[in-house]
């Protein structure tokens, strides 16, 4: 079972969306927080294994909210929400740690697949907010001289990687693709991570699409 927390201001939307979860075999919703404060006080007793995190909300931020409880359950993924789509909204979130990112008019297809996705260990943009990202980050990102110095501080196997770190695939599909080795797929996002950077999935996704080394 993939224990779930639902953190939210709106009742009515967490009820929505609990009873959409409870028609899935394999999720359990343990928790329910109408603020940020609400959640960090129960968290460390109930333990989910993914949170749906409201990005907006009285008080606490979506963002101070999931750095605070990351730091209380390092192990827990967390699925950010949003009405909207903002480049200031994505670096607050992929800064904090989120490893998800929906619209809340999401379909219940999607919603699923993203806390599959992050359950497993992935990350998951949606469509829609990660096209709006590429906008923004590409109208007022790096020259193209920029882009093409970072470009060469990755090998061509670790763009090759990081495209497929982009795509969603884990660590056995690029391996597979590849015809390498899963040891050494993570040696290279390591490698990845250090050169850019980057502390993690989602903020490798953003540093890509930033120096145009992969298309969305």
């Amino acid at each position: 079972m993939i224990r779930v927390a639902l953190v939210d201001d709106h009742t009515l939307f967490r009820n929505g969306l609990k009873m959409l979860l409870s028609t899935h075999a394999q999720v359990e919703v343990v928790l329910e927080a109408g603020s940020g404060e609400e959640f960090l006080a129960e968290v460390e007793s109930v333990q989910p294994d993914v949170v749906f995190m409201d990005y907006a909300m009285p008080g606490m931020s979506g963002a101070q909210t999931t750095e605070q409880a990351l730091q209380l359950c390092p192990e827990m993924k967390i699925i950010s929400l949003t009405m909207f789509a903002d480049n200031a909204y994505y670096s607050q979130m992929v800064a904090s740690g989120a490893k998800g990112f929906l619209l809340k008019d999401s379909e219940f297809d999607e919603v699923v697949a993203a806390v599959e996705t992050v359950a497993t260990g992935g990350s998951y943009f949606n469509e829609s907010l990660l096209q709006s990202l590429s906008q923004s980050l590409r109208s007022t990102g790096n020259s193209a001289a920029d882009s093409i110095a970072e470009a060469d501080r990755l090998s061509e196997r670790e763009i090759e990687i990081l495209v497929g770190i982009c795509r969603g695939e884990s660590t056995q599909e690029i391996a597979d693709r590849l015809y390498i080795s899963k040891r050494t797929v993570d040696k290279h996002r390591a490698n990845i991570l250090e050169k850019s950077g980057c502390k993690n999935t989602a903020s490798l996704v953003v540093y890509a699409i930033r120096h145009g080394l992969v298309e969305v």
